[in-house]
């Protein structure tokens, strides 16, 4: 099943204006002739309006959930066109939303329009249906999990970042290795590829709640402006982006604030600024400052991981507590162990 959000991927040059607009999903197969010749049925869902990769928010990875969820039982794999400015966000967000799934969900999209001459979008879009429709010898998906499918690389959905605005490859996966690359030949990493619980059964979980904020350190961060943020009374959760394997100044009255935030109920959780590597909040004093004062390790997730983890678990209504302890441990492949 093809589920088109929007994105670059879906439109076409106006040859009057120049200008990109997008256009009616259904001449898909027109701009794309070669889907004809797959030996299967692909059927589409089409978000009406088209929503711009900017314009993603919570409420349309619900949506996104639904669709997949309502579907589950009619299709082998489901593969999700999307813009690629927040790709990197809904592939995390779904990760987490679609509990134990056991079939392939696949975001892909383009740098270029589908109707470009030079355009990424066609490659990209054969590629994931074909990864999403593979299956081993006795009839079970090769990849059953949500992924990223772009430039060539298959990578785990909540493990990615969009890290080059120009270049066909436009995502990285620093912490995780592809779990497959296209050339000739499909070649699957199969040892980095999830595996469902079978005797557990798909839970599709709608729920959320933006309460949450990441604050990025930097050299000179003010004071009132840590403590403001520390304070707000609609925030539950926080993402602490610190320096290196998890480290931040040395000044009281930031790890007053934490302590303050901590005590009232607020999680907070460190995500290293770093691209490659993850938090180890014990190997320097200006880590274990942040430890003592409840901070959560976050890792090496990434930080659109981390968010929308965090909008999951607080949606699904565990506690603070519990989703201290559910930020330690590896909910669909998020962290490294």
């Amino acid at each position: 099943m093809l589920i088109y959000t929007g994105g670059t991927i879906g439109m076409i040059r106006n040859p009057e204006t120049g200008a990109l607009e997008t256009f009616n999903f259904d001449h898909l197969r027109k701009h794309v002739p070669e889907l004809n010749q797959f030996d299967y049925v692909i059927h589409s869902y089409q978000f009406d309006p088209p929503i711009d990769s900017s314009d993603m928010e919570p409420t349309l990875w619900a949506k996104l959930v639904k669709i997949i969820n309502y579907n589950y039982q009619n299709f082998d794999g489901f593969v999700i066109l999307h813009g690629t400015d927040t790709m990197a966000y809904t592939a995390s967000a779904l990760s987490f939303m679609l509990e134990n799934i056991a079939k392939p969900v696949i975001l892909t999209g383009s740098q270029l329009p589908i109707g470009v001459l030079r355009t990424d979008g066609k490659e990209n879009l054969i590629a994931s249906i074909e990864l999403a429709a593979a299956q081993d010898s006795d009839g079970n998906p090769l990849v059953p999990e949500v992924c990223v499918f772009f430039g060539q690389h298959l990578l785990r959905g909540n493990r990615t970042t969009k890290s080059n605005a120009e270049n066909f490859n436009a995502f990285s996966s620093y912490n995780c290795a592809e779990l497959a690359r296209t050339g000739i030949n499909i070649n699957y990493n199969y040892g980095n590829i999830r595996k469902p619980d079978l005797s557990k059964p798909f839970s599709p979980h709608f729920e959320y709640e933006n309460c949450v904020l990441a604050l990025t350190l930097f050299p000179g961060i003010r004071k009132d402006l840590i403590e403001h943020v520390f304070k707000l009374e609609n925030i539950r959760g926080i993402i602490l982006r610190t320096y290196g394997s998890g480290n931040a100044p040395r000044r009281q009255w930031l790890i007053d604030a934490i302590k303050k935030a901590t005590a009232s109920g607020k999680v907070v959780v460190n995500v290293t600024q770093c691209q490659c590597g993850g938090v180890e909040m014990g190997l320097y004093e200006t880590g274990l400052q942040l430890l003592s004062a409840g901070v959560v390790s976050g890792h090496d997730m990434t930080i659109e991981a981390a968010i929308t983890k965090l909008m999951v678990l607080f949606g699904r209504g565990y506690s603070a507590e519990e989703v201290r302890q559910l930020m330690n441990i590896s909910l669909a492949g998020e962290i490294t162990e």
